[in-house]
């Protein structure tokens, strides 16, 4: 966390106490204090001491407590301010956005692998799920590199002048968010489509409805219901997003939520209270539209799956509209990974960025370079440590939240599951920020700010969620028999566990302790918040070497972590499809 250079001190031994545990807080020497012959005085010493308060955990209650009282008009006069409210807005209007364009490209896209001959080609579904298993921020500086001046795409394509940078402008940002969330509004929508029975549209076609009407008012009331939840989903997860507004929005002069929440924990003047208030307002935002989608989901819910057998309606598309399909395939693909992967790729191959794609300006250089930087190694060991102890902390913790869910009854079992659950709700740089404040008030009781441990911490409240809901799917598909027959035979609870709950579940233990290690592999916004002083991970030494110019370094640590990502996911969907 970079201050500047704050005050001017040498001695008085209580005021060096409270400095040097700024200095364990994420503070070095040179970003405190320039270092001169000069008596520590007491207005210096009320420096240090309000520099400490500052990061305490009444920062936050600044926000609406003043002089010993509540007053919300701090709080409100934040808000109400004039950037504040500008950044409100455009945290709405691009999680709108991202809402509607996610749906033009998902919507179609859905119906042609669930509706046609597209169908039975299982591989399209797994190609889908790359541009959301690959880290925003990565993709997003693909697209830079691509339609920057000089960029890729001016070098393939000459005669095209100065038009592709034009790209970097509102409905270009909307675009490249819209591109990594689509696949999880496809899926959800696909999903849907195949659990409608074909019988339905069939009564419709026999009292004379045309295709169009049936899709009016037969299909399209039976999908509102997941449409309703996979858009509120996206809404959520793009005005959670820091990624891509950090890394493309700022080129645009384009402030959200996460943007200027992550501004005011780590810029000059730092101020937790003031990103109390934007925080607050996005929790507030997101529960909303929880509460609508809930809503809209209770009035638009209906019954599919009954015991009688049914199969899903398919539509046989004549070769002409099956080669417009497959055209719309791939313009998506193209779109979504091609050109971001490409990017990525050609860059970290580039010798010198000056000839780029120019024949025999290629090599193999900086990955060797990369593998040899000790800053680059333990980038990668940190992350590789973080996710594998977080991914384990999590399987432990969700499997006994889920054993102890299915044991309570009543208001406990509800509590465990809310409790378990909740993090899924909230956006992931909010609860980074309440973990800093908590755990910097008790410093002193438990010294966990600023090392490692907070970092496994955070990870473990962000992605616990994923471990109860691999497991209790694993859960619902054992027999009560199962567990009883052990107990008839006198087996204790634990070995009941251990000999036949534990065997039965662990593939979907394994699923979900692969999925937390792909995401906390990859992530960015927690490392960059409460990760110690020179101590880089993977998402953050990428970010680091982009923003310092040594782009084809970074790109090449870029296409190691996509391929891990990639390589462990696919390892993920081989076992739901042999479970």
């Amino acid at each position: 966390m970079r201050i500047g250079t704050l005050v001017n001190f040498t001695s008085l031994p209580e005021v060096r106490k409270r400095f040097e545990r700024l200095q364990r807080l994420g503070f070095d020497s040179c970003q405190l204090c320039s270092w001169e012959p000069k008596a520590w005085t007491e207005e210096n010493a009320q420096g240090i001491l309000e520099l400490e308060r500052t990061y305490g955990v009444e920062v936050f209650a600044r926000a609406v407590i003043t002089d010993g009282r509540l007053d919300l008009y701090r709080a409100l006069a934040t808000i109400a301010d004039a950037r504040n409210v500008s950044t409100i807005l455009n945290s709405l209007l691009l999680g709108l956005c991202v809402v509607l364009l996610s749906s033009v490209i998902a919507l179609p896209t859905a119906f042609l692998l669930a509706r046609t001959q597209l169908a039975r080609h299982k591989w399209l579904d797994i190609v889908f799920m790359i541009p959301f298993m690959t880290p925003p921020y990565i993709a997003s500086m693909g697209w830079i590199l691509f339609m920057h001046k000089r960029g890729l795409f001016q070098q393939l394509f000459p005669f095209t002048g100065r038009w592709s940078e034009g790209f970097f402008c509102f409905g270009d940002l909307v675009l490249v968010m819209s591109l990594h969330v689509f696949p999880f509004l496809m899926t959800m929508l696909k999903n849907a489509m195949l659990s409608i029975p074909a019988s339905l549209e069939e009564s419709g076609a026999v009292f004379g409805a045309r295709p169009g009407r049936r899709l009016c008012r037969i299909l399209a009331p039976l999908l509102t219901g997941n449409y309703a939840i996979g858009a509120l989903l996206v809404f959520v997860k793009t005005l959670s997003e820091y990624g891509t507004p950090y890394t493309l929005g700022r080129r645009i002069g384009f402030d959200v939520f996460t943007t200027d929440i992550h501004r005011y924990s780590t810029t000059s003047p730092i101020g937790f209270g003031r990103s109390a208030s934007p925080s607050s307002i996005l929790i507030c935002i997101c529960m909303v539209m929880w509460l609508l989608q809930n809503h809209i989901t209770a009035r638009t819910s209906y019954s599919l799956i009954t015991g009688k057998g049914t199969h899903p309606a398919r539509t046989i598309l004549s070769p002409a509209g099956l080669a417009l399909a497959w055209a719309w395939i791939a313009l998506v693909v193209l779109v979504a990974i091609g050109v971001p992967y490409f990017s990525i790729i050609a860059t970290s191959l580039i010798r010198l960025r000056g000839y780029g794609l120019a024949a025999g300006n290629f090599m193999l250089e900086h990955y060797r370079d990369l593998l040899a930087t000790p800053r680059a190694l333990s980038a990668i060991g940190n992350r590789l440590f973080l996710a594998a102890s977080s991914a384990t902390l999590c399987s432990v913790l969700g499997t006994a939240a889920v054993v102890a869910a299915r044991r309570a009854r009543g208001f406990l079992k509800k509590a465990i599951e809310g409790i378990s659950l909740l993090p899924e709700m909230l956006p992931g740089i909010v609860l980074v920020i309440g973990i800093m404040l908590f755990y910097n008030a008790i410093y002193r009781v438990i010294p966990l700010y600023n090392t490692l441990g907070i970092m496994v911490l955070a990870y473990v409240v962000l992605y616990l969620p994923y471990t109860v809901q691999y497991v209790t799917s694993a859960f619902t598909q054992i027999s009560d028999s199962l567990l009883q027959a052990g107990r008839v035979f006198g087996g204790s609870p634990a070995y009941v566990f251990f000999r036949i709950t534990l065997p039965m579940i662990a593939r979907g233990i394994l699923a979900g302790w692969m999925m937390i290690f792909i995401i906390a592999f990859r992530e960015l916004v927690t490392a960059s918040l409460i990760a110690p002083p020179n101590t880089l991970v993977v998402s953050t030494y990428i970010n680091r070497e982009f923003e310092q110019g040594s782009v084809s370094l970074g790109m090449a640590m870029a296409v190691l972590l996509t391929t891990t990502a990639l390589l462990v996911f696919n390892r993920v969907a081989e076992r739901k499809r042999k479970g």
